[in-house]
């Protein structure tokens, strides 16, 4: 089982993550990207970040 390494809260199901989208950039051909985090859902903490594929409606030519 996967823990949250602050709070020790076990971390079984979706709804013990919360997925925040940070900030979304047009970049090369005007595709927009989107950055996220995923938290834990107990104490809020950090679990990790990554980027997704191009938004919807971001503009891509």
């Amino acid at each position: 089982m996967v823990h949250c390494p602050e709070c020790d809260t076990g971390l079984e199901t979706a709804d013990d993550i919360e997925f925040a989208e940070m900030d979304a950039t047009t970049g090369f051909l005007e595709a927009s990207k989107r950055f996220y985090v995923a938290n834990c859902a107990d104490c809020g903490a950090t679990l990790g970040s990554g980027v997704a594929g191009a938004k919807a409606g971001g503009g891509a030519v």
